[in-house]
């Protein structure tokens, strides 16, 4: 049995610029880090002609029968979509399970398409790169799917690490960010996430977007514009040492991104982040393409009691985390219990 897990994300600057029509003209970069939060995938022979699949999060199951072809349509699109990519359409189980409630802004959706992808080459003894398991995890959501998302959460689950990850038209860069050791610790000292209780589907937000931006509204592309350069001043910052840069980077990449499109915000979360701000934040932003999940805060130690009180007060409730450096892993269980698989080396670790 493989079990195989990828890690969710923050992105600290340049979200939106991932979307192709965007970055397709102008270029996009996001600055992420990678969390010890995670998808996980399961999978294994079950003995039978037929193949399963059951989702935890989604409390729902589908079985396909050997001999008919395996569509992508209806409950557990996803997994379907890459066992058809792969051309598995019998003899397998897979379970899927993630740490946090879907839709809630850390790029659940693509870290269960990265784990699966690195389950089942794992399965089938290949060995992509972490470059090859992003970009197949982005054809199977962007093209056969035809989710209206961006790259930023599959690349960010793949490779692992604080990354400054740029879009061009035909290929994605990884860039590891070098930053000091201590100030890498202070950020993730100071950085808070804050579960607003709702999660959403994203779908509707970035299709307005990219609505928008296709048709060069010009308010989009300039705070577009805006974000771009805020995730340039984020990296600028970090290599700097300068934490503190980052929460007031936060804060001003909220501000254009608020405006971006109707449902990004809403009056309960402009209600939360002026309180925070209030009590201590520096900056923050909602995660993901906005409209509820969690609520990220930049805030310094001092602060932070007062300021998870006040939270918890407004019923939003704090999960602690901490950066995770490895990215999509796979490991085996036998009866000899858990081991990394060796397997699993021979896909490269970013650099």
């Amino acid at each position: 049995m493989l079990i195989t897990r990828a890690p969710l994300r923050i992105s600290l600057g340049g979200g939106g610029t991932d979307l192709p029509a965007y970055y397709e003209r102008f270029g996009g970069m996001v600055v992420s880090t990678t969390i010890d939060k995670f998808v996980y995938v399961q999978v294994q022979p079950n003995g039978t002609r037929s193949t399963q699949i059951t989702s935890a999060d989604y409390q729902t199951f589908y079985r396909h029968a050997a001999g008919k072809p395996m569509t992508w349509n209806g409950e557990l699109a996803l997994p379907r979509a890459v066992l058809h990519e792969f051309g598995i359409d019998r003899g397998l189980a897979v379970f899927s399970a993630s740490e946090v409630p879907p839709g809630t802004g850390l790029g659940s959706s693509s870290a269960l398409t990265i784990a699966l992808v690195h389950a089942i080459s794992t399965y089938l003894h290949r060995a992509p790169s972490r470059q090859d398991i992003a970009n197949l995890a982005c054809r199977v959501e962007l093209d056969k799917l035809g989710a209206p998302i961006g790259k930023q959460d599959q690349f960010a689950a793949a490779f692992g690490g604080l990354n400054a990850i740029r879009f061009h038209s035909g290929r994605v860069d990884v860039e590891p960010i070098a930053v000091p050791p201590s100030a890498r610790s202070l950020l993730e000292r100071r950085l808070l996430l804050f579960f607003t209780g709702s999660a959403r589907d994203s779908a509707a937000i970035l299709r307005e977007q990219t609505r928008a931006t296709s048709h060069d509204d010009a308010d989009t592309i300039a705070n577009l514009h805006q974000i771009r350069q805020a995730a340039d001043d984020c990296r600028a910052c970090l290599e700097a040492g300068d934490v503190d840069g980052i929460g007031r980077l936060l804060h001003e990449g909220w501000q254009y991104k608020r405006r971006l499109t109707r449902g990004i915000t809403n009056r309960r979360i402009d209600e939360c982040y002026a309180v925070a701000r209030e009590v201590g934040a520096l900056g923050g932003k909602i995660t993901g393409a906005g409209g509820g999940g969690f609520l990220l805060l930049y805030c310094h130690e001092a602060y932070q009691e007062q300021l998870t009180v006040a939270m918890e007060q407004l019923d939003l409730k704090r999960m602690d985390f901490h950066f995770e450096q490895l990215g999509v892993t796979t490991g085996a269980v036998d009866w000899d219990g858990w081991s990394r698989s060796p397997l699993q080396e021979s896909v490269p670790a970013a650099t």
